[in-house]
């Protein structure tokens, strides 16, 4: 039986009307729905479309009421830092400092690469591209979910087991080396993984000469005034002081294990609806990085089912992914403990939240597309 609800809803909207019931209304009765699930400890959401003067935001937490949140808290992103890290690498290459079809060896040292990716006895570390490693096309195995060759604990299951642990970029890709076989030759297939982006954030660090968190606040969080957001573990933000959400796999509370080392460059950020939407729409206007490279990052492959990949974004067709008649689509990312930044651009409309569960992060898109559907039926 859940416990007293604790409830936070912000709502400024125009007047759309369905009977009675305004949009944010319908929203709001999703989100309630959502919550009646048992195992949704805390959710968080906002709608967000400047042209359809909608800003809906909700927080809540369902079941302790000592830990009350609103919608300035921030909460754990998981793999949404992907979008801005690949987006760092894109300012980089605006600044002419590299280009997405370089090989990762000529800015990585040689006791990196070296035996990085070996497939049925050869080498192709040095074939790996930039660019082959912000789209997923590297072919090297992913630290966290692939199974090890001499059927030890992946690190996933090693961040549950060792929570004190802090792990070094460096310690993961040894772990990958020594444990784990590369799926294909770079360029060959796709296959998501963690690795692409640990290497991509100490590339990042080579290339620029300070640490990735401090890139982001100086390139991203700092202009964009992103003043909640921050890199688990290794920064604070600019202003907020609020703690961060807890997360959950089952019952067990994750918010405080050091073992989350292990997610950095592919998933380390913290921060707010409103940060994540700040920093979509500023990418989807070329405020962060070049119109033709935003282009460039958005050259989609198959990812699966009504899912493609650009350079660390998602674009997801409903069409195909429910087989259901419609047009729309958004693009953005996903995260493991439910997170997700999505945009529209049928409906000009950003959706950004978490329901900071990892064994809910399949059923997002559900409630996103529910969402979508209640603002296109306004129209």
């Amino acid at each position: 039986m859940k416990n007293k609800v604790i409830r936070t809803i912000v709502l400024f909207f125009s007047i759309w009307t369905f009977g009675q019931q305004t949009a944010p209304q319908k929203i709001a009765e999703l989100y309630t729905a959502e919550l009646e699930r048992e195992s949704i400890q805390s959710v968080f959401l906002q709608v967000y479309s400047k042209s359809k003067g909608i800003d809906v935001r909700l927080a809540e937490n369902t079941m302790n009421a000592e830990h009350a949140i609103t919608n300035k808290n921030p909460f754990y992103t998981a793999s949404i830092t992907k979008m801005l890290t690949a987006t760092a690498v894109g300012i980089l290459k605006d600044q002419k400092k590299l280009n997405f079809e370089d090989n990762i060896s000529q800015y990585l040292p040689k006791s990196l690469i070296e035996k990085l990716h070996v497939l049925d006895g050869k080498e192709y570390s040095i074939d790996i591209t930039i660019a082959h490693l912000l789209q997923h096309t590297s072919g090297l195995p992913d630290y966290f979910t692939d199974e090890t060759m001499d059927g030890s604990p992946n690190i996933i299951n090693q961040l549950l087991m060792h929570t004190d642990k802090l792990w070094s970029p460096q310690e993961m890709i040894q772990f990958t080396k020594e444990k784990m076989k590369p799926h294909h030759v770079p360029g060959e297939g796709y296959q998501y993984t963690d690795t692409e982006y640990v290497l991509l954030a100490l590339l990042i660090e080579e290339v620029s000469g300070i640490s990735l968190h401090a890139f982001f606040q100086q390139h991203i969080f700092r202009p964009l005034g992103m003043e909640t957001s921050y890199i688990n573990l290794k920064s604070s933000p600019l202003k907020s002081e609020l703690p961060m959400a807890n997360f959950y796999v089952g019952d067990t509370e994750l918010s405080s294990f050091k073992s989350l080392s292990a997610d950095w460059g592919g998933g380390g950020l913290v921060s707010t609806t409103e940060d994540l939407i700040t920093f979509l729409e500023a990418y989807n206007t070329n405020k962060l990085v070049k119109k033709n490279t935003r282009q460039a990052m958005q050259q989609w492959v198959d990812e699966t089912v009504g899912m493609e990949y650009g350079f660390g974004i998602r674009k997801v067709s409903f069409k195909t992914l429910y087989e259901d008649d419609t047009n729309l689509e958004v693009i953005g990312h996903t995260g493991s403990t439910a997170s997700f930044l999505w945009y529209c651009p049928q409906l000009d409309t950003y959706i950004a939240g978490t329901l900071n569960q990892l064994e809910a992060s399949k059923s997002t898109l559900n409630l996103v597309y529910a969402i979508l559907k209640i603002l296109e039926n306004q129209q």
